[in-house]
């Protein structure tokens, strides 16, 4: 009696002949090639004739379609390109694996990236070899890295505007409007951290406060717009009389302060003499008027006026107080404090 098949169990399945596989492979494999915009080209050697190449692979390289069957690259290009076609065959040939390489060529005046991958066959009876190569377009994935880094370096040239867009708002949030000078919050923390760091190095630095004198005719008959022209022309003067590593500031309504670091009493004085003078010669043209002007000055130095930040200060406002009893228009210098003996 015959055996009934359990209904449970798979049937068995012949396996597949190497015929059926090749079959098969050779129905999916272009379709697959294809998908992987890759075309595929079959040579003779020694003589490079070609027996097989898909038409896109014909147009790809700048011939009509079906014109490379039966010829050879020496056939169908100029010298540089045939010579660099037959290089890279020879190095495949000379692999004992695949062998992946890119060509630059100039076809029909364009050129073009192209990648082939080389796989040689072995050598047949008679002699003959087989090289199987798959090209590739590199043109459009070229395009598309070249577009990817520009919109990279757009985002970088974005954020690095942004950032500096940042940066001016945040300084000009510290800068008085009518002087450009930097507020007087901003220069006491700058005091404060030079303070800090000469007492640690030991080295000196000045600081100057500088009052507008009363104004004249010209000034106070224009009212504000006058003083507003005479505050932008003394904002210019100490911003383009102080050094990157100096600092200045519109101190309050009528009053400046400057911190020159790592000078001392004699060179200040030097400095802030110059700059009297090219207040008091100032040409401050307002609606055709010449508003000129002129300050008082007191200097006074850390550590030989003072040592400590309030009594640079109080050295200064002494010293100050003293050029506006001179009638304005001067520099004075605060007294130099001396250690009593032990």
């Amino acid at each position: 009696m015959a055996a009934t098949p359990d209904p449970e169990l798979p049937l068995p399945r012949p396996d597949p002949s190497p015929g059926d596989v090749a079959c098969v492979l050779g129905a999916l494999l272009p379709a697959a090639l294809r998908h992987r915009q890759a075309l595929v080209a079959l040579q003779e050697l020694p003589g490079g004739r070609y027996l097989h190449a898909d038409d896109g692979l014909a147009e790809l390289l700048g011939c009509a379609a079906g014109s490379l069957l039966g010829r050879s690259d020496g056939e169908l290009f100029d010298g540089a390109t045939a010579t660099a076609l037959r290089a890279a065959v020879q190095t495949a040939l000379a692999q004992s694996g695949p062998l992946v390489s890119e060509h630059r060529l100039e076809l029909d005046g364009q050129r073009r990236e192209l990648e082939a991958l080389r796989i040689a066959g072995p050598a047949a009876a008679d002699g003959r070899r087989w090289l199987c190569s798959v090209w590739r377009d590199l043109g459009p994935e070229r395009q598309r890295e070249a577009q990817l880094r520009a919109a990279l370096e757009q985002i970088e040239q974005l954020q690095l505007a942004n950032d500096q867009l940042r940066r001016q708002l945040g300084d000009q949030a510290l800068r008085d409007p009518a002087s450009g000078l930097y507020r007087r919050a901003h220069f006491d923390d700058q005091l404060r951290r030079e303070v800090d760091l000469s007492t640690r190095e030991h080295r000196e630095f000045a600081l100057v406060l500088i009052e507008l004198d009363p104004p004249g005719d010209a000034v106070r008959s224009l009212g504000d717009a006058g003083t507003q022209a005479v505050l932008e022309a003394m904002g210019r003067l100490l911003r383009g009389g102080t050094r990157a590593m100096d600092a200045s500031c519109r101190y309050d309504e009528r009053r400046f302060a400057v911190l020159l670091s790592g000078v001392g009493l004699a060179t200040a004085h030097a400095r802030m003499e110059g700059l009297r003078r090219k207040c008091a010669a100032q040409i401050v043209v307002h609606e055709g008027r010449d508003l000129g002007f002129t300050v008082a000055m007191g200097v006074a130095s850390f550590p030989h006026t003072a040592n400590t930040q309030e009594a640079l200060l109080a050295a200064c406002e002494a010293a100050l107080a003293e050029a506006r009893r001179r009638g304005g228009n001067h520099v004075t210098l605060a007294a130099i404090r001396f250690e009593p003996a032990g």
